[in-house]
């Protein structure tokens, strides 16, 4: 199969395809969300919410994960963060703003939105910390003493000589 290539204004043939450098499921996901206004659009609303997920990045420490999940303009009262086992998950809505004229153009999400995150080895769900700030969840996931990498000192022992004899 060929694939299409942008050429540049001195008919230069570009050496990426179209969409190389753009993430397919970001394309996915603003497609599924135009559609979905669509139908809500023409059905009238009555077509039910689908949560949408938050963009988030997940770092991690020697001692603990790291999550940033951008929700701009959410107050913290209207998030819910839930912590089973070694699963995280985030809920909440942002809801539409009443505005006076007629709106032309959105493309700020609206509505619920769900950000599940499965972690690898062991956690303390008992000591998970939560702070918004500039728009910005930070969740703090300390590890479990056991899931925690431990150093461990080498001895030096003098071998002992044998009998002469």
């Amino acid at each position: 199969m060929t694939m299409p290539v942008r050429r540049h204004r001195g008919g230069a043939v570009q050496d990426r395809p179209l969409g190389w450098a753009r993430n397919p499921l970001t394309e996915f996901d603003q497609l599924l969300s135009e559609m979905s206004g669509l139908i809500e659009s023409t059905v009238g609303g009555a077509a039910p919410a689908v949560a949408w997920t938050p963009l988030a990045d997940v770092t991690e420490a020697d001692d603990a994960f790291h999550i940033e999940i951008e929700l701009p303009g959410v107050k913290s009262k209207d998030i819910d963060v839930e912590a089973n086992g070694q699963e995280l998950v985030v809920t909440g809505e942002i809801k539409e703003k009443e505005r006076k004229g007629v709106l032309r153009r959105s493309t700020r999400r609206t509505g619920a939105f769900e950000y599940r995150l499965r972690l690898p080895g062991e956690v303390d769900t008992e000591k998970i910390n939560a702070r918004m700030s500039d728009g910005v969840l930070t969740i703090t996931v300390p590890k479990a003493e056991v899931a925690k990498p431990r150093h461990v000192e080498i001895s030096e022992t003098s071998e002992s000589t044998g009998s002469s004899g």
